[in-house]
């Protein structure tokens, strides 16, 4: 599903990761540990293809294509969804109006057709039940004086609803209770269609996930056990 060649990543000059090479199996639940600092975010906001990150060598393949050069529109369109660490609010944007524009563009993408409405709302329906979300939450700016805990539910959301190919989950257990976790590592198992890379420094919640490979980090490179 994911293969990343001899990658090397800075930021205004600064070296972040050095000739990372890794593959994350199709159906994976691959996890990406080490300590603070060692690159974690660094490499998943860089697959997801954020543009602060310049990527000054090496190659990402994704699904079978090379991805290296694309941006983050296109890496979304084509399966890969970031659930990052900190994600910004923003006011004015409600939350059902951000998930049928981004159903929207899946659809059209994948298929040339337009989304309709009736799909839309059942897909939602059926999702928001799933997760136990009230209905007032649709009509909230998008993470707008939502808690830890109910900002990860709402990415929970839109994961079940846009069923990407690669999630790549940025401590999605972080700020989130036992229930949350629970519910986040149930939702990894069952959507068994999407390979998930994800970051955690947190053994309770791992354990639930179940890692089927492991990776670690350290000051930007990977440790060779």
């Amino acid at each position: 599903m994911l293969e990343i060649k001899n990658l090397s990543v800075s930021m205004d000059g600064k070296q972040l990761l050095t000739d990372i090479n890794m593959t994350v199996a199709d159906g994976a639940r691959h996890l990406l540990a080490g300590h603070n600092g060692s690159g974690k975010s660094t490499l998943a906001q860089t697959l997801a293809g954020n543009p602060e990150y310049t990527i000054d060598n090496g190659t990402i393949i994704f699904n079978g294509h090379d991805i290296t050069g694309e941006n983050t529109t296109t890496r979304a369109l084509m399966g890969i969804f970031l659930g990052a660490q900190n994600v910004p609010e923003i006011p004015g944007l409600t939350v059902l109006s951000f998930l049928k524009h981004s159903m929207a563009a899946h659809k059209n993408f994948e298929t040339g057709h337009d989304l309709s409405m009736g799909e839309f709302l059942e897909n939602l329906e059926s999702a928001r039940e799933k997760l136990d979300i009230p209905k007032e939450w649709l009509n909230r700016s998008v993470n707008v004086g939502f808690s830890g805990g109910e900002r990860k539910r709402i990415m929970l959301l839109r994961l079940v609803m846009t069923k990407p190919r690669l999630a790549i989950l940025d401590e999605p257990d972080s700020g989130a209770d036992a229930t949350v976790q629970r519910q986040t590592a149930d939702i990894i198992h069952e959507m068994t269609d999407t390979t998930f890379l994800f970051i955690s420094h947190q053994k309770n919640f791992t354990d639930l996930v179940g890692p089927t490979n492991i990776t670690t980090l350290s000051h930007g490179k990977i440790v060779i056990e």
